[in-house]
């Protein structure tokens, strides 16, 4: 007998980094709190385009993806989660968008010690920014690989 499919949702998440700042966004939900740049992969997507598509659209950055600071699987009862957190930088000195449109509502740079005047969705924004920032051990992009048959 064959088993139900299990419902999986795939996230891209991207620290970038310039220097000594951090990339935000501010959400045009979720309260309109502050938090990375992010968001579902989408069918027939890889998780690097997604990755970069998300950013763009968010911040209005095209950034180069140069390593993965994590790989998370959540298992609930209901279904998993799956994200992948990129390490990135932006590509050129393009400013990040301060117009807002249907994506977000603004982006820009921080440093660690100034998020902390930032309402943000989640405390994992500033987790993540400290191991970046703290030398954590990072894996190679081509790490996750893409299968096509």
């Amino acid at each position: 007998m064959p088993r139900e499919p299990i419902p999986s949702w795939y996230y891209a998440l991207i620290v970038v980094r310039k220097e000594d700042r951090f990339l935000i966004v501010q959400e045009r939900k979720h309260n309109q709190t502050w938090y990375l740049p992010a968001g579902r992969v989408e069918q027939g997507e890889t998780f690097e385009q997604a990755a970069r598509r998300e950013c763009m659209e968010e911040s209005g950055l095209q950034v180069e993806l140069t390593d993965v600071v994590r790989f998370e699987h959540t298992p609930t009862p209901h279904g998993t989660r799956i994200r992948i957190i990129y390490l990135a930088k932006p590509v050129d000195d393009t400013e990040p968008k301060s117009e807002p449109d249907d994506e977000s509502l603004q982006a820009r740079w921080v440093t660690l010690k100034e998020l902390e005047d930032y309402e943000l969705r989640s405390h994992e924004v500033k987790t993540l920014f400290q191991l970046v920032s703290n030398g954590c051990r990072l894996l190679p992009v081509d790490s996750i690989t893409v299968v096509r048959d």
